[in-house]
């Protein structure tokens, strides 16, 4: 059995923090999932595929 961990928040923007908590989830689990949240009353400084775009790009750049 896989343990898998689910990491949510906006991430508006991706921050040095989100990414730290994202490798040592990484450490501990077999598969992080991100997961954005979208607040429909709320406006935020990024598009959700620009937030995806930036998790990806770190994501890969980290080696994850």
């Amino acid at each position: 059995m896989s343990r898998v961990a689910l990491y949510s928040g906006t991430f508006d923007p991706l921050t040095n923090g989100h990414l730290d908590v994202i490798r040592q989830g990484v450490a501990l689990f077999d598969k992080v999932v991100v997961a954005i949240g979208v607040h429909p009353g709320k406006a935020p400084w990024l598009t959700f595929d620009e937030r995806a775009d930036a998790i990806r790009a770190a994501a890969g750049a980290e080696g994850f």
